[in-house]
């Protein structure tokens, strides 16, 4: 198994227009992504509009993904689906195409309580032999998995190693991290938490920031990992307004396309309903990313 740790931008599915995915400019994402030294990728996430995306999309997204990497660094893909069933067939999927791990969240309209989230995870789990990084994300879901049900399931599937947790609670990173030593490590899924989560335990980052400052994040990343920590505080300082942003708009989606355009990469616009940024968004986000080095004018 390959092994996860660092930051792994979770990628936008870039548009030619609200209906046809621009496939050329993913590829080319993707090679700008490894240029700038990521320690990985995260492909068909919330970021990428997965729920917007047909089954055929998601397939040949992880297909050119695989062949776009070829092995470099880590490719991780999101298959969530909202029945146990689809969720099967996406990460039997990404497994056989080449992916090195499933990212998989709860069903994300029924509600399900903590022995059905278990269920779910296992059955899904255990459809695959690659690693598989379960997610906790109540503000998506509407469920809070609680840190038992993660150690547990952790524990009973082998092929369960790592977890996304985005509750925002970092004591529930804390405990994970340490209560599941050897059985599951953590990834900070919360844009405003990265270094509070590193410190507690945590061991990579699913970042939406880093899709716009991906050299920023990982040398944030390394410097934790250094021990180098006034370093690491001063990176994190200037970054933390762009994360802020992304968290509190409602709108990382449509944020994080705009900013690959405005890198001089693919992004285009989001699928409907999402509709684009307004003006005073689109300026806000121009400051935020010149802050942070990703934009020479403004």
């Amino acid at each position: 198994m390959v092994k996860l740790e660092g930051v792994f931008p979770v990628l936008v599915t870039p548009m030619l227009n609200q209906e046809e995915i621009d496939w050329e400019g993913f590829k080319n994402n993707i090679e700008y992504f490894i240029d700038e030294g990521v320690a990985g990728i995260a492909i068909n996430g919330s970021t990428g509009e997965f729920v917007s995306m047909t089954k055929e999309e998601r397939f040949k997204a992880v297909e050119i993904a695989v062949k776009q990497v070829n092995g470099r660094i880590p490719l991780v893909v999101g298959t969530a689906a909202e029945t146990t069933e689809d969720a099967i067939e996406y990460t039997k999927q990404a497994e056989s195409a080449g992916a090195d791990a499933s990212l998989l969240i709860n069903s994300y309209y029924a509600h399900p309580n903590d022995n059905e989230v278990y269920e779910h995870f296992k059955a899904v789990a255990n459809s695959v032999s690659f690693p598989v990084m379960i997610y906790n994300n109540p503000f998506t879901t509407g469920v809070n998995i609680s840190t038992e049900t993660i150690l547990k399931v952790a524990r009973d599937v082998e092929n369960i190693t790592h977890i996304k947790e985005s509750s925002g609670e970092i004591g529930k990173a804390r405990d994970i991290a340490r209560q599941g030593k050897g059985s599951i490590e953590v990834f900070c899924g919360s844009e405003d938490l990265a270094i509070e989560s590193l410190l507690v335990g945590a061991t990579g980052w699913i970042s939406v920031s880093g899709n716009i400052a991906p050299k920023l994040v990982t040398d944030m990343y390394n410097h934790v990992k250094n021990n180098e920590m006034e370093e690491a505080w001063a990176l994190y300082d200037k970054l933390l307004p762009l994360c802020n942003f992304l968290e509190g708009s409602g709108k990382y989606v449509q944020i994080t396309n705009r900013a690959m355009e405005l890198k001089g990469l693919a992004g285009g616009p989001c699928r409907l309903p999402r509709l684009p940024l307004t003006e005073e968004e689109d300026a806000t986000l121009k400051k935020l990313m010149k802050n942070v080095g990703a934009l020479q004018t403004v």
